[in-house]
């Protein structure tokens, strides 16, 4: 279920209360010291090398509040594409998480050992199963070889030398200031801009190397398994040709990625391995068509979802992509035929029920949602998101015998999902239902620290230990989210709110 507008689940597109899930980047602290222009100039010049050594180009804009997406029919095609790759990785049991971020444009990155991020532009964009496991294949290529941390220390051992050499350019620029003199001032300011300069290309030149590391590891993954690095070769020759117009411009050391040329020619020699003619299994090639189908149907407008898919068009991704632009543009009754007719069709694709209950639901018919929505967990190899959302519904019904339904339900799922927000907060409702009013306290106080609300999540644990019997399981979990926060409100793990 992927939702843009509405009360969402598992696309977190809305706002808050439509269950948004913000990854943000960068997040000023709240007492800030006054600057002085000596240490701004410093603190520039790090944070510039921070952001070159750990976001690729293609991955810089809207850095400021990115939206993530969360979708049980989506994240599941992502875990079969991702698991025989981490297998041949050795990455199977470093728990490597798959983040979607809500931007249409083609990028992936790694940040960190354990969370690869794709953009819906790519899921979009790619036509073949193939093209997308081998981005998946070139981002392992980059948690193998170790690339972030070594950046870090090659961003360290860099500037050492970039800070005493500022050092000296701002005693020039202060020296000149003092005696009036603009060549002096001048000449400082311009030995301070250098050694950025010099850093920002010894960085992005290591960074190249890095990246050439990747493919060479990308193909090895691929041939591990089986696949062919067709669709990695076919992706980077889009970017190459994309780029070759300009690329007699571009300085070669200004880029973080190695030029298409030399790229693609190394490639070339990489890529022909004996799976090079192997085709994606057409299960798996239909899949990939109905995730592409229904990101369309959930992001773009109307009349674009019928351009792409025309009524002419009687496939299943396009009468998907059809239905769910309907359900969100139109009339609900026709929406529900159209799903109907998919279900009819198919009638164990647990995704179809997914989507008539989200459908009702959210036109405010949770009695009726439930019993596709059940339906949907019976079927679905991964369920959790959608028992979330069967929990919600059972819930809004105000029937105290559904919420008695629904804590189970939601704790299974919190076993998969333990960091759900949404979970915890339909769990409080329930226990609200039930007049449980400890166990609400605690599933609020758990909602909120898994929003990040550190104070609310404090204040409602230490409400939560005055309901419960000292020393219970529920008191024990209630005192360790106040002493958790305690923590972090005194900055022990150095955080400061």
């Amino acid at each position: 279920m992927l939702t843009v507008t509405g009360s969402i689940h598992n696309l977190d597109t809305g706002p808050r209360d439509r269950h948004l899930s913000d990854m943000t980047v960068a997040k000023p602290p709240s007492k800030a010291r006054p600057v002085r222009p000596i240490t701004r100039a410093l603190a520039l010049a790090a944070v510039a090398a921070v952001a070159l050594g750990s976001i690729p180009a293609r991955a810089q804009s809207s850095a400021g509040n990115i939206q993530t997406i969360r979708d049980a029919e989506i994240e599941q095609l992502l875990r079969d594409y991702t698991r025989p790759i981490f297998r041949a990785a050795g990455l199977s049991q470093q728990n490597v998480q798959v983040v979607i971020i809500n931007q249409n444009v083609f990028n992936a990155f790694v940040m960190d050992a354990h969370h690869i991020f794709i953009f819906t532009g790519a899921l979009k964009q790619a036509t073949t199963p193939n093209q997308l496991i081998g981005v998946f294949a070139h981002e392992c290529g980059h948690i193998v070889g170790g690339h972030l941390s070594k950046m870090r220390q090659e961003l360290a051992n860099a500037q050492t030398g970039v800070i005493v050499a500022m050092l000296l350019g701002a005693g020039a620029m202060i020296a000149g200031a003092r005696s009036n003199s603009m060549g002096g001032a001048n000449l400082g300011a311009a030995a301070m801009m250098a050694p950025q300069s010099y850093i920002e290309h010894t960085l992005l030149a290591y960074q190249r190397a890095q990246e050439e590391q990747a493919d060479r590891a990308a193909v090895r993954f691929l041939t591990m398994t089986h696949q062919s690095a067709k669709g990695m070769y076919d992706t980077f020759k889009r970017f190459a040709d994309e780029m070759m117009f300009s690329a007699k411009y571009i300085d070669p050391y200004v880029q973080n990625h190695p030029m298409p040329a030399e790229r693609m020619a190394a490639l070339e020699e990489l890529v022909k391995t004996p799976y090079w003619d192997k085709k994606d299994p057409p299960e798996l090639q239909f899949r990939h068509d109905m995730m592409r189908a229904k990101l369309y149907g959930f992001t773009d407008r109307p009349e674009m979802v019928l351009r792409r898919y025309p009524s002419t068009d009687t496939s299943m991704p396009a009468r998907y992509a059809r239905a769910i632009s309907t359900y969100r543009f139109g009339d609900l009754r026709s929406a529900i035929a159209q799903i109907d007719s998919l279900i009819e069709s198919m009638p164990n694709y647990p995704y179809f029920y997914e989507l008539k209950g989200q459908a009702l639901l959210e036109a405010g018919y949770p009695a009726e949602a439930i019993a596709p929505l059940r339906r949907a967990v019976q079927l679905a190899p991964t369920p959790a998101l959608i028992q979330i959302m069967l929990g919600k519904a059972l819930i809004a019904t105000n029937n105290a015998k559904m919420a008695d339904e629904a804590i189970p339900l939601l704790r299974t799922a919190l076993i998969t999902e333990p960091e759900s927000g949404d979970a915890y907060e339909q769990l409080a409702m329930a226990y609200a239902r039930k007049n449980d009013l400890a166990d609400a306290d605690l599933a609020s106080a758990q909602a909120a620290s898994a929003r990040g609300d550190n104070r609310t999540a404090r204040q409602l644990a230490a409400r939560a230990k005055t309901r419960f019997p000292v020393g219970s399981p529920g008191w024990v979990k209630a005192d360790d989210i106040v002493a958790l926060n305690k923590n972090v409100k005194h900055g022990f793990f150095g955080i400061s709110q």
